[in-house]
């Protein structure tokens, strides 16, 4: 995992290496000028007191004049490299984290919770950009400070900085006291704004639900909570941040005070300290008290923010098949099922002994009562779910043992609730490939949308999640996407649910006039003149197959099916 936490970092330096070097160059040298500040201090103090060797003011006076005009033209490249190299260097990343995010599996995918990436992608690239990109160019700098601040102070008198070492002690000691806790507070930051995420996306989602069932109060107590618990963990990082600034700055205080006293007692006593020199110290000791005061900080920051990367590489590498079996480009037998049993928790089985073949390019209907195991079933073709047992069998191969990419070459499914991209019918259709003209007409009239086309057009937008369609119209674009795709195999999961009679009647009609896939198919809708199209019917009954056959034999038998499409009429 360490290796995939390091390709990530990775990404922000791809093809960015110039822009992130000019940009720690101009850190810096220009930190460096800022040491040479307190050395212009320093002769300036020294030649007002008429100290011998002391530069004269006019000289002086050039000094300031090159040193401001370098710190300009630095800041001038660091306004240029800086802000790029972060534009790129982010972009980067989540271009990369979202491509790896599309190569999970549906299995996979299906068991997690979308709040955490949604968080991922929003609130952790905050911190991670401030904590790890800004850090790095932090910590840069101060270094830089430190150990120049360090060297000119050994340069002028080793005793001085033998005494100013000695308060150093204080800040230090300070900063190892609350180092690890800045971490772990931020993590907790992270952690409770997926809640509250997850809390305002179900809200959404279900915003239809909450008004009708009069629960507004209900649900807006549950984001209350998750909100507080957010600014409470909020409130403790401030806390804790104010007690490390607190006790910084006091050690701060300190060492700066101790070594003006210090210096001032040298001086006096005659040995070799100037005034110019005493002030200078006093400067350099801030410059080195500061990162010494910082740095904790940074660190966790930084150490938190390679945790947020961790965290999301982990969740991005997790369960993600890359390698396997390819499929056939065209299925010669078909699907078999051989004593498939599956439950979503182990020792509770919801499909039992499952045993049925699914010939190549026929249409079948798996019907049954609610919760009899319709749509897990449909589910374990679709390779939702790989812990069963059993065997589930695209020609001869296994799918447990055929790589995700080849399993989505050859199968499709339409669900009840159909994702409609905001763009245009077209895009919709063809999901933003390129096809040819010819292909996309054709997969227009055999889905039944000439009418849509020939009344608004292919580049009529369909508003977010599809809110310009109807419920068909939206229904017949996933049966087009199908075709235009050329599956080999059509999984249909309720989706004339939700459609009134005759839009359902017209959207089963397509499903079951297209000859050149398998089409299986769960449907509630039990009407005799399209059960009478199906190949075969598979009749399942607390997660088992009770009866299979065509429409009229099943009828003949007058069992369960007979039962089931009685008290349906």
């Amino acid at each position: 995992m360490k290796n995939q936490v390091k390709i990530f970092k990775e990404q922000f330096y791809h093809r960015n290496k110039f822009c992130f070097l000019i940009a720690v160059l101009s850190c810096l040298l220009i930190a460096s000028l800022n040491l040479a500040i307190a050395w212009v201090l320093q002769q300036i103090i020294d030649a007002v007191s008429g100290v011998s060797g002391a530069l004269s003011l006019p000289t002086l006076a050039l000094s300031i004049a090159g040193i401001i005009l370098l710190i300009i033209v630095f800041k001038g490249f660091q306004y240029i490299s800086k802000p790029k190299f972060m534009q790129k260097a982010m972009q980067q990343y989540k271009d990369y984290a979202f491509q790896k995010l599309t190569q999970k599996s549906i299995a996979a995918f299906s068991t997690e919770n979308t709040a955490d990436y949604l968080s991922a992608f929003s609130n952790d690239l905050a911190s991670i950009e401030k904590g790890y990109l800004e850090t790095q160019f932090s910590i840069l700098s101060n270094a830089v400070i430190f150990i120049g601040a360090l060297i000119m102070m050994l340069c002028y008198s080793p005793i001085m900085t033998v005494i100013s070492c000695a308060f150093f002690i204080l800040p230090i000691g300070a900063s190892l006291i609350t180092g690890d806790r800045i971490e772990k507070a931020e993590r907790n930051i992270s952690e409770r704004n997926g809640e509250l995420i997850a809390t305002l996306k179900d809200s959404l989602n279900g915003f239809s639900v909450i008004k009708s069932f009069k629960a507004e109060a209900a649900v807006t107590s549950l984001f209350f909570k998750s909100n507080q618990a957010v600014e409470e963990v909020k409130c403790k990082k401030q806390k804790l941040l104010t007690i490390v600034s607190m006790l910084a700055g006091v050690a701060g205080v300190t060492a700066q005070l101790g070594t003006f006293l210090a210096g001032a007692w040298l001086v006096k006593a005659g040995w070799g300290i100037t005034p110019g020199v005493l002030i200078m110290f006093i400067d350099l000791t801030g410059s080195i008290i500061n990162p010494i005061q910082q740095l904790p900080e940074q660190l966790a920051s930084r150490k938190a923010a390679i945790g947020l990367i961790d965290k999301l590489a982990s969740a991005l590498n997790d369960q993600v098949r890359d390698e396997g079996t390819q499929l056939p480009v065209h299925l010669d037998r078909g699907i078999k099922m051989r004593d498939v049993s599956f439950g979503y928790q182990e020792g509770n089985d919801i499909l039992h002994h499952i045993t049925v073949d699914f010939e190549a390019g026929k249409c079948y209907a798996i019907v049954g009562a609610s919760g009899s195991g319709k749509s897990t079933l449909l589910g374990l073709l679709m390779a939702s779910h790989g812990h069963y047992s059993g065997e589930i069998r695209y020609d001869e191969y296994e799918i447990r043992k055929v790589s995700s990419a080849s399993l989505y070459d050859t199968v499709s499914i339409i669900q009840q609730n159909v994702f409609v991209f905001n763009a245009s019918i077209r895009d919709n259709i063809t999901m933003f490939h390129e096809f040819p003209d010819e292909e996309v007409a054709r997969a227009i009239e055999l889905s039944g949308l000439s009418p849509l086309i020939a009344e608004r057009g292919e580049n009529y937008l369909c508003g977010e999640n599809g809110n310009g369609l109807s419920g068909g119209e939206k229904q017949r674009i996933s049966i087009a996407r199908s075709l235009l795709k050329k599956s080999q195999v059509l999984l249909v999961d309720e989706a004339t649910a939700s459609l009134d009679p005759t839009t359902a009647c017209q959207v089963s009609a397509s499903i079951l006039n297209l000859d050149c896939m398998t089409r299986i198919v769960v449907t509630h809708d039990l009407d005799a003149a399209l059960l009478k199209k199906y190949d075969g019917i598979i009749a399942l009954k607390n997660g088992r197959i009770e009866e299979t056959g065509s429409f009229d034999a099943l009828m003949n038998q007058k069992g369960y099916f007979y039962s089931l499409f009685t008290v349906s009429q």
